[in-house]
């Protein structure tokens, strides 16, 4: 099983789970996503999807100066994104349920 092909199926969730407990900018979120177990998820992938997250309108950005170098755009959850948050999560819920009986019932442990 290709772990990437998993990480592009999930990765909306996993942003928007991100954003959800912290405001972060792009390579937080990449870095953030990697500690917590995502290791294969390409930093593209990442801002692509916030890029699109942000014009469907899940996120609000807003820009902070750094002294390290140029400003970072960081992004939020508002109300719209909670919702698809929520909405991904039960339907990632169903699926790991579906999984599971279907593994336990194969056997495999």
């Amino acid at each position: 099983m290709d772990p990437t092909q998993l990480v592009k199926g999930v990765l909306d969730l996993a942003v928007l789970a991100v954003i959800a407990r912290e405001d972060g900018y792009g390579y937080d979120v990449v870095r953030r996503l990697r500690a917590a177990g995502l290791e294969d998820v390409g930093d593209a992938s990442v801002y692509g999807t916030l890029r699109r997250l942000y014009s469907a309108g899940a996120l609000t950005s807003y820009v902070v100066a750094s002294e390290e170098g140029p400003h970072r755009k960081y992004y939020g959850i508002n109300a719209e994104g909670r919702h698809v948050l929520a909405t991904q999560h039960k339907t990632w819920t169903g699926f790991v349920a579906a999984m599971d009986g279907l593994l336990s019932e194969a056997g495999a442990q």
